[in-house]
């Protein structure tokens, strides 16, 4: 049962230089007065994949069911959780044209967590001064470099 008495509100993001490329993740949890910043992020991925993460990530840090407003600028993560998803869950994870879904892994593991939480899924637009998604999107391109300065150590 979710918790009722208050609302985790998350704020995610993903960035990517290249498309594919190096990219990052963040977000931002806030559950009252408690805040809670996280980010990460990979070689070689795509944006898609970064979205996806900063959501998985986030809801993968709640301990018990809980309400959560989450809020992407990423349409692709707003469209397929809210929309898309059950359609590909009985189509066997195949799009209409039959092809398979990309991103299917995070798209499994987004559906089992967002089925533990009571979730509201938000779009914003990203870039438009929304202080949370700015959050997020700043968290996510420390990410990248993070990435990046991690290869640079290497060679």
């Amino acid at each position: 049962m979710a918790r009722k008495d208050k609302t985790v509100d998350i704020y995610t993001d993903g960035a990517c230089k290249g498309n594919p490329g190096v990219g990052g993740w963040g977000a931002v949890l806030k559950y009252g007065a408690h805040e809670q910043e996280i980010f990460g992020g990979e070689k070689y991925t795509t944006n898609n994949r970064m979205e996806l993460l900063a959501a998985i990530r986030a809801l993968e840090l709640l301990k018990r069911s809980c309400k959560v407003r989450l809020y992407t600028d990423s349409q692709y993560v707003h469209n397929g959780i809210s929309q898309w998803i059950p359609a590909w869950k009985a189509r066997d994870w195949k799009t209409a044209d039959k092809k398979q879904v990309k991103n299917e892994d995070l798209w499994r593991m987004l559906d089992r967590l967002s089925q533990q939480h009571d979730i509201e899924w938000l779009w914003v637009r990203g870039h438009a001064g929304d202080e949370g998604n700015e959050r997020a999107d700043m968290l996510a391109n420390r990410g990248v470099k993070k990435i990046i300065a991690e290869a640079e150590n290497l060679s």
